[in-house]
């Protein structure tokens, strides 16, 4: 177990991470390693980067396992009882988010619960399989057991009953792969449908918290690639728009979802809001500035959850301005109208988005069995190898 020393809520950020903060921003970090909990790194993010919150995925996992010796020893341990793979990656993976739980329980303790948290995936496989993720997000539930974890489901149809089912039980939960305002809105009916039932089975509803991963990068990736094809003045004047634009009125049905007399029984009960929560926001077109996807998109009471690169990006040169989201639903909704205007269908694009997302982590898990396959085999032989040499 490492040793952590949470820092206060004073402490010294540089002053763009300071005017996010103010701002109403909560700074997540999308990365998580051994090496980050081992060397105080994560310790120091917190206290001089202003991060509360941390998020992984497949990706981040198997790019941690594939880099270093952080994990040799306990694949060396796991090898030794003859652990099986999979069994392996759930042990592992476990193992440093209850880390990171530990490193952020402070932060969980000093924001009310708000933050400190962390949140762990379920396995991209069941991501069309209800019942599946149900069982999987329990499993993981109770043998993180910490209450500033969020388990990870994403928006597929088949997941958003699995969301409700999950929240029904006290699960606190982060929905990701979300690309869609429609689909946004399921996720919302299926948060509050989930509150609804927990309280109903006597649950304490201030104990359960959410948040709803909007995806924005990859969006813009998408979008702009069908808009150079047509190559026309109108259809350069939306390049790097449409993602934004999007997030921006995805906060706009966040903030009609909190005005429901739906809502407004649930919260009188203690109920949290979900809060929107920015994810993808590492620029992927090298021409838009790296801070674009946190700058753009300050609001009261959102998470901006951003890569390493860019929090450093952010902290040394971020335009943080105050609230650049709820003055821009006119022209946000304008700027949706110009698309479809060009024949370019939005809902096609996110719903392909989602898809490729799925399968993008189905390949990642598929790479972090890989890893951790291989990282077993090494230490069986290494083993071997050193008793035969007795």
């Amino acid at each position: 177990m490492t040793e952590h020393h949470a820092p206060s809520a004073g402490a010294t950020v540089p002053p763009p991470i300071a005017r996010l903060r103010d701002a109403g921003v909560a700074i997540w970090l999308d990365d998580l390693s051994r090496e980050l909990l081992t060397t105080g790194e994560l310790d120091r993010l917190v206290t001089e980067r202003g991060v509360v919150g941390v998020t992984t995925n497949p990706t981040i996992f198997a790019g941690a396992l594939s880099r270093g010796t952080a994990y040799d020893a306990q694949l060396a341990d796991l090898a030794g009882e003859g652990v099986p793979v999979a069994e392996a990656v759930f042990r592992i993976t476990t193992d440093d988010v209850r880390d990171a739980c530990d490193a952020l329980a402070d932060v969980h303790a000093r924001t009310g619960g708000l933050d400190g948290r962390v949140s762990i995936e379920v396995d991209p496989g069941l991501a069309r399989d209800t019942d599946g993720t149900v069982a999987l997000a329990r499993r993981l539930w109770s043998t993180v057991d910490r209450p500033n974890l969020y388990i990870k489901i994403p928006a597929t149809l088949e997941g958003l009953p699995a969301i409700t089912a999950v929240i029904a039980e006290g699960i606190s939960v982060n929905v990701t792969l979300i690309f869609s305002l429609d689909r946004y809105r399921a996720v919302l009916d299926a948060y509050q449908a989930g509150l609804e039932a927990a309280g109903a089975a006597g649950h304490d509803l201030s104990s359960i918290a959410s948040v709803a991963s909007f995806f924005v990068s990859r969006v813009d990736a998408a979008v702009d690639a069908r808009l150079d094809e047509l190559g026309t003045p109108q259809a350069s004047a939306l390049r790097g728009e449409i993602a934004i634009a999007n997030a921006r009125l995805a906060y706009q049905v966040y903030e009609a979802s909190v005005a429901t007399d739906r809502w407004q029984r649930l919260a009188a009960s203690g109920a949290r809001p979900q809060r929107p929560l920015w994810a993808s926001t590492g620029v992927k077109d090298p021409a838009y500035p790296d801070t674009r996807y946190v700058d753009e998109l300050v609001a009261p009471g959102v998470v901006n959850t951003m890569p390493g690169k860019t929090l450093e990006a952010v902290a040394d040169h971020g335009d943080v301005r105050g609230d650049t989201v709820t003055g821009g639903y006119v022209r946000a909704a304008e700027q949706l109208a110009g698309l479809a205007a060009l024949g370019i269908d939005l809902d096609e694009v996110t719903s392909a988005l989602e898809s490729e997302g799925v399968d993008k982590f189905v390949a990642s898990w598929r790479e972090l069995l890989a890893t951790v396959s291989d990282g077993l085999a090494r230490s069986a032989v290494s083993d071997s190898l050193g008793e035969s040499a007795q």
